[in-house]
């Protein structure tokens, strides 16, 4: 048995109904190996990432199949032997650094009791030593006053650190990563990559990765498996997914993810896939697959061997190009439209200590300007502080040549309804206890809309983001990500706005979701002639999306210019550092 992890024809179910979860998924990560778990959300990637630690979520069940991690079958133990293993034999990275660290506890005492529980070196001593060891491995500070601290202390990046070291602690066989890198900047996911990197390879532990960052994948993985509607339909050798991928699945996400070397569009795909209980008994795909045929519908594909070690579930494989046929980038120019918001020598602080420093931008009519930069170089700030959602600034910034008050209170009603704020976290952003319908109309309502003009206007706007207009009815919970963020677009175009701000609207989406926001955003700006400031840290989508970038860094703009030319000819060493800092699929396949 491999020392390893080995996944044997896995299958969870709904333990209400006995519907499939996932199921035939079968798996192996050799010692010191990275494999990539990718897909679309709810295509069952962490409910198999969670059974590795013979765990599953509320409301699903282990029906059958077997996981062993470094030699022990982990779904035959009892709760006691569980507990023992995990942390020991096998371990798990969250994708939220802070909510797996204990905000009550300094983060020693949390590295010392990962150590005790397990009995790790036998002594206080080697544990404290151990501890000391833990934190060097992963390019943190070892001295004591450090390890005093408190999680809230550390920055998003140090947090994901500590929970890295916490994870490879009691040297374990195998780790289970779930997007431990979603939230960070570029920087930051550089050195916790180079992190997992270098602990996976040093002490021979067989990492699992489970992302939809697939540029990620191409710079950190050995090997893919590509995960639809709960199996696994494509398996092999990282430059083959990327380069020659057999599923057409496959092809669409590679079609779908950015990529900051750019010379390439992004193509997003229409539908969504099928949850479990509505899956159809023949390939899961042939709802959304161009190639589909009635042989596709009639039962789900077995197991072809591409090449060596490459695998994939499609009766197609070798009667179809395997190459993803790239669409051309459009040519972009600079920003030609009439100004219809500047800022002009604006700071910004938080109780009295400046964090933004001379800001000086304009966006407008039609165009799109990105704003880019670090965790904490000032973007959400400034975008907060042009929203009327900041009130500690001073400088001048106006809208269509008028000056705006510092907070939207001390604005009027035509300056609140023309700039829009679409914020980063869809679930977070829409109230849970009012429909769709409701949420949309708001503004119009509060701006003394009439109910029947208020009702037109939610039909019109929901076609606009392509949603259907049953879906007024419906609450947030019953909406997957993608949807809940065209909902919150929808919100923001109702009382057609001359300018939409959006901060890290795509951050927490897959790649396909990501691609069709994408698509929508450029579609409404043709359309609708709308302005955009499109707040980001991730620099491969600027690309696709923007024709203007500001960079931001400690507060300051260090290179303002063309897409083009900030991205692919840079002046500023802060930018080709961000640049370089970027996984990227092209320069891993180069």
């Amino acid at each position: 048995m491999s020392k390893g992890l080995s996944i044997t024809n896995l299958r969870l179910n709904v333990a209400a109904t006995g519907n499939d979860i996932v199921d035939e998924v079968t798996l192996t990560v050799e010692p010191g190996r990275v494999l990539g778990l990718v897909g679309e959300s709810g295509s069952g990637k962490t409910t198999v990432g969670l059974a590795v630690l013979g765990h599953a979520r509320r409301g699903v069940e282990i029906d059958h199949g077997s996981v062993a991690c470094g030699g022990i079958e982990v779904l035959t133990l009892d709760d006691e032997g569980k507990r023992k293993i995990r942390g020991e034999r096998v371990s798990y990275v969250p994708q939220d650094p802070a909510s797996s660290l204990n905000p009550a506890l300094r983060i020693g005492t949390q590295l010392m009791e990962v150590l005790e529980a397990h009995d790790f070196g036998g002594s206080d001593e080697a544990r404290k030593a151990r501890v000391k060891e833990m934190m060097a491995e992963v390019l943190l500070p070892t001295d004591d006053e450090y390890l005093e601290r408190y999680p809230h202390q550390l920055s998003g990046g140090q947090q994901q650190r500590v929970g890295l070291a916490m994870a490879f602690a009691c040297r374990p066989s195998v780790i289970v990563l779930d997007e431990p890198t979603t939230g960070l900047d570029v920087s930051t996911q550089e050195h916790v990559l180079a992190t997992i990197r270098s602990l996976t390879r040093e002490h021979g532990v067989a990492a699992l990765y489970i992302t939809h960052d697939l540029a990620v994948v191409a710079d950190l993985a050995d090997d893919v498996a590509v995960m639809y509607a709960g199996r696994v339909v494509e398996h092999g050798p990282v430059r083959q997914i990327f380069t020659s991928p057999a599923h057409p699945y496959t092809r669409h996400l590679v079609a779908a993810a950015p990529d900051i070397e750019g010379g390439r569009q992004i193509v997003g795909l229409a539908g969504r896939a099928p949850s479990p209980g509505k899956r159809p008994q023949g390939c899961a795909f042939a709802l959304r697959c161009e190639l589909a045929t009635d042989e596709c519908r009639s039962a789900f594909p077995v197991v072809v061997s591409v090449g060596e070690s490459h695998t994939a579930r499609c009766i197609k494989v070798g009667t179809v190009p395997t190459s993803t046929v790239a669409v051309p980038l459009g040519a972009r120019t600079a920003a030609k439209g009439d100004p219809i918001v500047e800022l002009k020598g604006v700071n910004a602080a938080y109780s009295g200590n400046v964090v933004v420093h001379d800001v000086t931008l304009t966006i407008r009519k039609g165009e799109c300007l990105a704003l880019v930069g670090e965790s904490g170089s000032g973007k959400t700030t400034v975008s907060r502080a042009i929203g009327g959602l900041h009130r500690e600034w001073d400088g001048e910034i106006t809208f269509k040549g008028e000056p705006l008050g510092i907070t939207s209170r001390r604005r009027t009603m035509a300056q609140r309804l023309g700039i829009q704020y679409v914020f980063q976290n869809p679930y977070g952003s829409l109230n849970p206890r009012r429909t769709v319908g409701d949420l949309i109309v708001r503004p119009l309502l509060i701006a003394g809309s009439s109910q029947a003009e208020a009702d037109k206007a939610i039909l019109d706007v929901l076609d606009k983001v392509n949603l259907p207009a049953s879906y007024s009815g419906k609450y947030p919970d019953q909406l997957s990500g993608g949807e809940r963020q065209r909902v919150a677009i929808a919100r923001a175009l109702v009382s057609k706005p001359d300018v939409l701000v959006c901060d890290e609207v795509t951050s927490a989406l897959d790649v396909l979701v990501q691609a069709a926001i994408v698509d929508l955003l450029g579609e409404l700006r043709k359309s609708l002639g709308l302005a955009m400031l499109f707040v980001t840290h991730n620099l491969p989508l600027v690309r696709s999306i923007a024709d203007e970038v500001a960079v931001m860094s400690q507060g300051r703009i260090v290179e303002l210019g063309t897409a083009e030319t900030v991205i692919g000819s840079p002046h500023e060493d802060y930018t080709r550092r961000l640049i370089t800092a970027t996984p990227s699929i092209a320069r891993s396949m180069a």
